[in-house]
């Protein structure tokens, strides 16, 4: 699903202009962005946690020139699914299959 899509069928199911819709939409992503960037996670009770992961230094390898490279710690967005969440899922596919 595209973010028009969810945008049509919010809009549908709720009776908000589309337009209204997709300013919440964008608020909504970059207020996560924004916190993420800032090292704060993000917890919707129900769907899920967008956290924040550190990445270890290690050492690569450039394999043309046989040189060992330092790789540096990251911070990397991560999503965890809330066990609610996880279940619907589940029984949702069991449902249709």
């Amino acid at each position: 699903m595209r973010k028009s899509e969810l945008v049509n069928k919010i809009s549908e199911k709720t009776g908000i202009p589309k337009v209204d819709v997709l300013v919440s939409i964008e608020a909504f992503c970059k207020e996560i962005k924004d916190s993420l960037s800032e090292e704060e996670n993000v917890y919707i009770r129900g769907f899920g946690s967008f956290i924040v992961k550190t990445r270890k230094a290690k050492i690569g390898r450039n394999i043309k020139k046989n040189v060992a490279i330092q790789i540096p710690e990251q911070k990397i967005p991560a999503f965890k699914p809330a066990k609610v969440f996880v279940n619907e899922v589940k029984e949702g596919k069991k449902k249709k299959g």
